[in-house]
């Protein structure tokens, strides 16, 4: 897989105004639902006809369908990563063209404070997600040609970097290189090493230093970033090699205070730190374990179902329905009249449905509802006032 980075440099024009002040960025594209309605409709259009038909339908090139259950991995991960960015202060930024899982901060700011803070975000992101032990390298890009060519640092100096090139750990290589008698003659170096030392100072106040290497054999394949860059890997056993796909890394991002200024006319300079977030890769990662472990998922997020062993008692299915939904439970029904009661419970079931509701006219002469645990099988009779409160207790406590 191609190496992830920041937006593309196209998306820039577009996003300029929007970043001359301290943002985070992050957006989510509209979400298809799947339901009984849709799945019953698509299952009669789908019926063999005495007709052939030329119309044929295709997934547009670069995309791919998701069944529910992908979509509620999807969501998962999505609904973790945007939480975590709002945690930090994140403000939501939507473009028509591109689908962001960024988190950007741009602005004048003390050095390495959002560097830092970025970092911490994606330490937070990577251990929500469960996806195992990872590493997060930090270097700068392309380090040589920094040094020499930006930073004006004379060659046998920056050779004498190029030394340190097999090395990485935490502050103390970024210690030892302090005390190098070459390196410590040079002033650009030792601002380069002193924005690195207070870096790795703010990531012990994070409390995610550990999680920090500094790998100066790290290169990030875009030229458009000034200054840190970082990417994050996952570290896996060798069981898990054998299991898991090759993705690389699941996030990078890096300094790029030089990209915006290069689409205002007026050269204005906007300093920028950010990363991307691997959303597909780690999409695929997952999955990948949900299969090999046989997992299931839960499509739907339903908490009660309503049924009945009556026939003719749909008007009582709907009235009793409408209740839960106006209590804001989640609740459905199955769509139709006089459905078996064995076909409802074994819906509930499938569906991973915990709690069930069964009215019929015992039920209803005695102003009760039963209360049926899905899982257990267990009912208890609840009168007809106290079944929400009794719902919403239940629910609480699973």
């Amino acid at each position: 897989m191609p190496p992830l980075g920041l937006l593309h440099m196209r998306a820039w024009a577009s996003l300029f105004n929007r970043l001359l002040r301290p943002s985070g960025v992050v957006c989510i594209r509209e979400v298809h639902f799947h339901s009984q309605v849709s799945e019953a409709v698509l299952t009669s259009q789908l019926k063999p006809q005495h007709e052939k038909s030329n119309f044929i339908i295709k997934t547009p090139k670069g995309t791919r369908d998701l069944s529910p259950q992908q979509m509620v991995v999807r969501e998962k991960i999505l609904d973790l990563v945007i939480g975590c960015f709002k945690r930090h202060g994140a403000k939501r930024l939507d473009t028509p063209a591109f689908e962001l899982k960024d988190f950007d901060i741009a602005g004048q700011f003390d050095p390495m404070i959002p560097d830092a803070e970025c970092l911490k975000i994606m330490c937070e992101i990577l251990s929500g997600l469960q996806l195992g032990d990872f590493l997060i390298k930090i270097s700068w890009n392309d380090v040589r040609h920094e040094m020499v060519a930006r930073k004006g640092l004379a060659p046998e100096v920056a050779d004498r970097i190029g030394d340190y090139i097999q090395c990485h750990g935490g502050v103390s290589l970024v210690e030892e290189m302090f005390q190098d008698s070459i390196l410590s003659q040079n002033k650009q170096a030792i601002e380069g090493l002193g924005d690195l030392k207070l870096l790795f100072e703010y990531l012990t106040l994070f409390g995610i230093a550990e999680k920090i290497s500094f790998d100066l054999s790290l290169a990030r394949g875009l030229d458009y970033y000034t200054g840190v860059i970082y990417e994050a890997v996952l570290l896996q056993t060798p069981a898990q090699a054998e299991e898991s796909l090759n993705v690389g890394s699941v996030a990078a991002g890096g300094r790029y205070d030089g990209l915006v200024g290069m689409f205002d006319p007026k050269g204005h300079k906007v300093p920028c730190v950010g990363f991307s977030i691997g959303v597909e890769r780690i999409f695929a990662i997952v999955e990948q374990r949900m299969k090999t472990s046989g997992q299931k998922i839960r499509t739907t997020e339903t908490q009660v179902f309503v049924a009945t062993p009556q026939k003719n008692f749909l008007h009582e299915r709907l009235k009793l329905i409408s209740e839960l939904w106006d209590a804001g439970i989640k609740a459905e029904l199955l769509y139709k009249n006089n459905p078996k009661l064995l076909t409802q419970l074994h819906y509930c079931e499938h569906m991973g449905i915990p709690l069930a509701v069964i009215i019929g006219e015992q039920e209803l002469k005695e102003g009760v509802i039963k209360l049926r645990s899905v899982a257990s099988r267990e009912e208890v009779a609840i009168k007809r006032e106290n079944l929400v409160a009794e719902i919403q207790k239940r629910l609480s406590e699973s």
